[in-house]
């Protein structure tokens, strides 16, 4: 449910972002309250990927212009593990393997380093364990997988789920997932699906970033922003995506002449829509 009262987790302002001195994002507008899902939504080439890699502080990537509030924060004078640890949650599209790694271990290290930033005390190895076997639950993971080295070996499916474990540990106040749903059958759409529903609360947000209306058949998103050429173009609530489904993208072209045609600024001022 949508609540115009509920406080801002994450509040973007003309962000504007290159890499090797290529501009990607050219001025995006974007504010996410507690309790809300919003889905970015676009072609390749939009700069779905490369706003998620921003707001997570990616080194290859760098602001050139605009802010990014987090909670009031300035968070890009924050480092990306810095990020981590005050809430913020990247699922990545193409989740990396790290050989020799314990997944167990490595789950265990950046939880306790989340809950440091929350005041917390540290978990022992044993009380981890509890609460990682609870968590598996949550995305119907084999207690197995915590004994391998972190997504080395893992299908698709495995890795993303491994993912969403992640965030069920870390209980992140913004999740960021970028497009979660890459690669995935129809079966680990809906454990992975089902384990994002599970853990949005009224205190959280997620952002979602996605080409797909299928994922949002499972996600009911509160707000669905369409991106093209570095911009949000047009905002909307889910009857966006649907239409989406219908028209595809074509009408993104004639967007961008008419506002180039009248000397305008897509993203500056993101049309509404529904």
């Amino acid at each position: 449910m949508i609540r115009p009262d509920a406080p801002v987790l994450l509040d973007i302002r003309d962000l504007q972002a290159a890499v090797e001195d290529q501009p990607i994002l050219k001025g995006v507008n974007l504010t996410i309250r507690a309790g809300e899902i919003h889905a970015v939504m676009g072609r390749n080439g939009s700069g779905k990927s490369t706003l998620s890699k921003v707001l997570a502080g990616h080194p290859a990537y760098t602001v050139t212009g605009g802010r990014v509030l987090y909670k009031g924060e300035n968070l890009l004078e924050f480092d990306p593990e810095q990020r981590a640890c005050i809430g913020l949650f990247l699922g990545f599209q193409y989740p990396v393997e790290i050989p020799g790694v314990s997944n167990l271990e490595f789950l265990r290290v950046a939880t306790n380093a989340r809950r440091a930033e929350q005041g917390f005390e540290e978990l022992d190895t044993f009380a981890f364990e509890d609460l990682v076997r609870e968590r598996l639950a949550v995305v119907q993971m084999d207690p197995a997988f915590l004994e391998r080295s972190v997504n080395e070996g893992f299908s698709g499916g495995e890795k993303k789920r491994n993912e969403i474990l992640q965030m069920a540990l870390l209980e992140p106040l913004v999740a960021i997932l970028d497009e979660t749903d890459s690669g995935l059958d129809i079966d680990a759409l809906r454990i992975v699906a089902g384990g994002v529903n599970q853990l949005a609360s009224p205190d959280n947000a997620t952002l979602l970033i996605t080409h797909y209306q299928r994922l949002l058949d499972l996600i009911t998103p509160d707000h669905v922003h369409v991106m093209a050429a570095g911009r949000i173009l047009r905002s909307g609530g889910k009857e966006l995506a649907l239409e989406l489904e219908r028209t595809g993208y074509d009408w993104v072209d004639q967007e961008l002449d008419r506002l180039a045609a009248g000397g305008q600024e897509a993203g500056r001022t993101p049309v509404e829509v529904g």
